[in-house]
């Protein structure tokens, strides 16, 4: 007996609506995330917060990801996307909103988990709205909306102390932040009436188990190493450099290199690997590069600083692709979102103990030696994935 494939449902919407609202909601995923380091002291000082809890507000935010994005395929399944997402939005405005006011650390580390739960959610069901709305243009549209990702993070991260020291206020200078998230919310609120992608049968779509593709786990092993190269990247280069004799603020310099290097090129990477049929040979790229940054850092971080930083740049650009992969391999959004599911989760996963590794590294070996090393050899996997990720298959 042949399935009939339910129709999809016609937005009301234009394409320019829910571009505008996908960037509105990109601009949101990591703000809870880059707002609290500036101020860490003055939360700590504020709470009383010990040092222990402060490694654990550290971590929340990939255990979030790992855990919660896991729920949102069936949310979406049961649901639609779009409603998904503007329920993703709402906890996150009220997690904003309210965490900077907990009396005591534990209720502080329990709204972020909120925030960040929120955020999960849209992490994951972004890709199959791209699928969804412009299916002819993967790439270009994944490019915008993680630029759009990465200048709301870098735009927290430096606006958040001159908000607090305008405020005199820590708590305010957190909390001002759940203005864009609501300022995100409206736009999906209208789209939830569509429910979002109902494009693939429910009953076929609910019989794949990506557990069983090698696709997804190709994809799911390079989300994870590129996860845990970027947040090596995040927690540990400008110590990296300060430790090899650079200054504070040439080490802040070249760590704002690295990152901003990642709005451009991502935005040409994603480009480009929607519009050719395999990104293999784009992800081996990518991990060459950061083999070479890796090495640098290993051989002598102070030899060749601004080469390092650019390098290391460059194969940020991973996450990108690697967005744009998941919702290429998916015929349709409907498994584009167990694919974006399945990636992220056991991506970040993957990425848990990374940082935490390179660190204990350093300490015992009182030195950046080998925990570079170990990086350059993780790009080993990562250029492997890539290479299966980026071969022209779809589930």
């Amino acid at each position: 007996m042949v399935i009939q494939e339910e129709k999809a449902v016609k937005p009301r919407q234009g394409r320019m609506f829910a571009l505008v609202a996908l960037v509105l909601a990109a601009v949101n995923l990591r703000l809870a995330v880059t707002s609290v380091g500036p101020v860490l002291v003055e939360i700590r000082d504020g709470l009383g917060m010990s040092t222990t809890t402060a490694g654990l507000l550290t971590s929340v935010p990939v255990v979030c990801f790992a855990t919660v994005g896991l729920l949102a395929p069936r949310a979406a399944r049961r649901l639609g996307a779009a409603p998904v997402i503007a329920g993703g939005l709402t906890l996150l405005t009220i997690g904003l909103a309210v965490r900077p006011y907990a009396g005591d650390p534990v209720l502080f580390l329990l709204l972020s988990a909120v925030a960040l739960a929120g955020i999960a959610l849209v992490n994951v069901l972004l890709p199959s709205i791209v699928k969804d709305r412009f299916p002819g243009q993967v790439g270009t549209i994944t490019g915008v909306y993680t630029v759009a990702l990465n200048i709301g993070a870098t735009t927290a991260a430096a606006a958040t102390v001159p908000l607090t020291n305008a405020f005199d206020d820590w708590r305010l200078g957190l909390a001002c932040w759940a203005a864009c998230a609501v300022i995100a919310l409206p736009p999906w609120l209208l789209m939830a009436r569509d429910r979002g992608p109902v494009t693939a049968p429910a009953a076929a779509t609910s019989e794949i188990r990506m557990i069983r593709q090698p696709i997804a786990w190709a994809l799911a092993v390079y989300f994870g190493m590129q996860s845990t190269s970027a947040y090596v990247i995040i927690g540990w280069l400008p110590q990296v450099y300060r430790d090899a004799g650079v200054s504070a603020e040439l080490a802040g310099v070249l760590f704002a290199v690295t990152s901003f290097l990642g709005v451009p090129l991502g935005m040409a990477l994603s480009s480009l690997a929607g519009r050719v049929r395999s990104q293999s040979g784009i992800a081996v790229g990518l991990g060459l590069f950061g083999m070479a940054g890796y090495g640098g850092l290993w051989a002598d971080p102070a030899a060749a600083p601004w080469l390092w930083a650019i390098l290391l740049g460059v194969v940020n650009t991973a996450f990108p692709l690697v967005l744009t992969m998941i919702a290429l391999r998916g015929r349709n959004p409907s498994t584009v979102v167990k694919l974006s599911a399945f990636a992220q989760g056991v991506g970040y996963l993957i990425a848990i103990p990374g940082p935490i590794l390179i660190g204990a590294l350093r300490d015992a070996t009182d030195g950046w030696h080998v925990p570079m090393g170990l990086m350059v050899c993780l790009m080993v996997p990562q250029i492997v994935a890539g290479f299966f990720a980026g071969r022209d298959r779809q589930i």
